[in-house]
């Protein structure tokens, strides 16, 4: 242990030796002493020969209906089982008093055949339906919404609707006449008087007669993009404020079904919203201690929405189809044979002129006549989501040979599987080698250790095979918790990610939204209930990226190496060629801070032009109570003279700077 005197020695010896350029980089120090400082780090950045090409779309978000992300959440609608189709029960979610008969004779919509029929007579106590909403109704006071169904009715009638806050008081109605004998829409918008997140209505006949009702829909005016069967304006502009570069969709384990006839099939979802079949979710049953029996898709949001919802936010769709399997985790376990395989690819190849067709074609036109008559320009497509086994590279195999031929400008996705690692893993890349898939889509859910000690995996990664796909992954601590200790272990990973620009080309946190009063899994990235909303401390990471990604990877080293864990450090460095700008991002995974002296080799002159600081303790979370309780910051800019940056790391924090540079 050196004294004090020998420290100033020390530092006067290496002024005389290395000049001005080691002064600066030595005042930056602090020496290991009696006071158990760390010694100070020489990093370097080489800025003049950048090593890879990072992919526009690097990062982005995974969505899943999955923790009630779609019904309940992004999607607006307020009514659940809108048209009576559960398939447990066609009144589920619903209460019914007085005469209410479930019918399908003469159907309103085809493919939703069931409607309600209320007749009422004079009797005592009514008729009618309740509905109890999403684990309630979110009323907003001073909120518009539009209340819509369809119906119709021998003779004249009135629906009285009425709105009952939590604790069951009656606390605003209107009357809706029905007139006509066929089916028509009837709809009227209301100002809400109240504000309430577990409200219920109720819809009663109060005029003798029967009037016959189905897809009764109750959304907010205020959607996102003002949209007509819109997105939830608050969750959808969280989406809008990561800027994702892809939005990957519509799952998950939803697209493989329990059974493949409740199969995610996106030709179910497109078309008249009314018209389109309600589908039993996948994470309809008991998982993980947590039981949502009520658990069923409207397909509301659809492909469609999801194409216009990734255009709108700035990101590229990465769709995600059916290979011919179930799920391999529920109990089905169901195959389609090869010869009868050519369905599901004709599905896949549909898609794509869905997509990308003139609107000469068939699903062109279905495109163009539901409002988007320019293609969406797809560029990726998953087949099969995380299978293993022999069968499902030799289903994966024929819908390669029919893409390749009929449409090599899209990129394929193959998967290695749901581990990281293990004999599925081991078996499933070389078959995605063999079958030349531009990417594979690789899945981890570990530990924040798993995650600081894999920052250097794709290293070594095979530069000629196939490229990376990041698809699903988060830090799960003990307790699965949304927290800064999670939040940084991912940060630090994803310097590796970046660093490896060249072969991992795409990522996306999983899963992306959970309702506090209906989730299945944790953790997730949003988290909201019917009125409110709160980003998480891994939401505010993934935002850091997608908002500082550079365009090119440049070599950022300590001792010659790349920054992988020493001294608890993780640490990548970009270009932006657009704005001619040094991107460094910095994880401090210890205690301590650490002074850091970046030299930044050749370039003219640097200037330090902003620094975000995301610090803060392990558990340190967000809640809807205190949505902001750790959140990123600017801070004061480092010191940047004679290309040295001289920065201070605070520990445990996740730091970017960025840096105007001159040739």
């Amino acid at each position: 242990m050196l004294s004090d005197k020998a420290n100033h020695e020390t530092i006067i010896q290496l002024k005389m030796k290395k000049g001005i350029l080691g002064m600066i980089a030595m005042l930056s120090m602090t020496f290991t002493g009696a006071f158990g400082q760390t010694s100070a780090l020489n990093i370097e950045v080489n800025a003049k020969k950048p090593v890879a090409q990072i992919n526009p779309h690097m990062y982005g978000v995974f969505f899943e209906d999955i923790n009630f992300g779609a019904d309940g959440g992004l999607y607006a609608e307020l009514i659940k089982n809108r048209s009576f189709e559960f398939t447990d029960s066609p009144l589920m979610g619903w209460t019914s008093y007085g005469k209410v008969q479930i019918k399908d004779e003469n159907p309103c919509f085809e493919r939703n055949p069931h409607y309600a029929n209320l007749t009422f007579n004079g009797e005592l106590r009514g008729c009618g339906l309740i509905n109890e909403g999403f684990r309630g109704i979110g009323i907003k006071k001073g909120e518009t919404y539009k209340l819509s169904f369809y119906a119709r009715t021998p003779e004249a009638a009135k629906i009285r609707v009425e709105f009952f806050d939590s604790n069951n008081n009656q606390v605003q109605n209107l009357t809706i006449d029905v007139v006509s004998k066929e089916w028509s829409k009837v709809s009227a918008d209301l100002t809400a008087t109240f504000t309430d997140s577990h409200a219920r209505i109720r819809l009663g006949l109060i005029t003798k007669g029967s009037v016959d009702m189905d897809h009764i829909s109750l959304f907010p005016k205020n959607t996102f993009k003002g949209r007509e069967n819109g997105l939830r304006q608050d969750l959808a502009q969280a989406l809008a404020d990561l800027h994702p570069g892809v939005l990957r969709f519509p799952g998950g384990c939803i697209v493989e079904g329990n059974e493949l006839t409740s199969r995610y099939q996106w030709k179910n979802t497109v078309g008249k919203v009314e018209n389109r079949p309600c589908n039993e979710n996948r994470w309809n049953y008991e998982f993980q201690n947590r039981f949502a029996p009520d658990y069923f898709q409207s397909y509301g949001l659809g492909f469609f929405e999801f194409f216009q919802l990734a255009e709108d936010i700035g990101a590229t769709a990465l769709p995600v189809l059916n290979v011919g399997m179930s799920c391999q985790y529920a109990r089905a376990k169901e195959l389609v044979p090869l010869n009868e395989l050519d369905p599901y690819i004709q599905d896949a190849i549909d898609l794509i002129e869905f997509a990308n067709g003139q609107t000469s074609t068939k699903w062109g036109a279905l495109r163009a006549e539901m409002g988007h008559p320019a293609p969406f320009g797809l560029k990726y497509l998953a087949v099969g989501n995380e299978q293993w086994g022999a069968q499902y590279p030799e289903r994966l195999e024929l819908f390669v040979k029919e893409l390749r031929i009929k449409h090599p400008e899209i990129e394929i996705i193959g998967s290695s599987g749901p581990s990281a690692e293990g004999k599925d893993f081991e078996y499933l890349w070389p078959e995605m080698k063999r079958l030349k898939v531009d990417l594979v889509d690789e899945h981890y859910y570990k530990a924040p250790e798993w995650f600081l000690n894999n920052a250097a995996r794709y290293d070594q990664y095979d530069r000629k095979g196939p490229k990376v796909f990041a698809g699903e992954y988060a830090a799960h601590t003990r307790n699965k918790r949304n927290n800064f200790e999670a939040a940084l272990a991912e940060a630090a990973f994803m310097t590796g990610l970046e660093r490896n620009a060249d072969i991992v080309r795409l990522a996306t946190y999983a899963p992306l939204f959970a309702h506090k009063d209906a989730w299945q899994w944790g953790p997730d990235l949003i988290w909201f209930d019917n009125l409110s909303m709160y980003k998480t401390p891994n939401y505010f990471v993934q935002q850091m990226y997608a908002m500082n990604k550079g365009t090119d990877v440049l070599a950022m080293t300590m001792d010659k190496k790349a920054i992988t864990g020493q001294q608890n450090l993780y640490a990548s460095a970009a270009l932006d060629k657009s704005s001619n700008e040094i991107i460094l991002k910095i994880a401090n995974t210890q205690e301590n801070e650490l002074n850091a002296a970046i030299t930044l080799n050749g370039i003219k002159q640097a200037k330090a032009l902003k620094c975000i600081t995301f610090t803060g303790n392990p558990t340190d979370e967000n809640s809807l109570e205190k949505p902001v309780n750790i959140v990123p910051s600017e801070t004061a800019l480092p010191t940047c003279l004679n290309n040295v940056v001289s920065i201070s790391l605070k520990g445990k924090s996740f730091t970017i700077v960025r840096i105007a540079k001159e040739k």
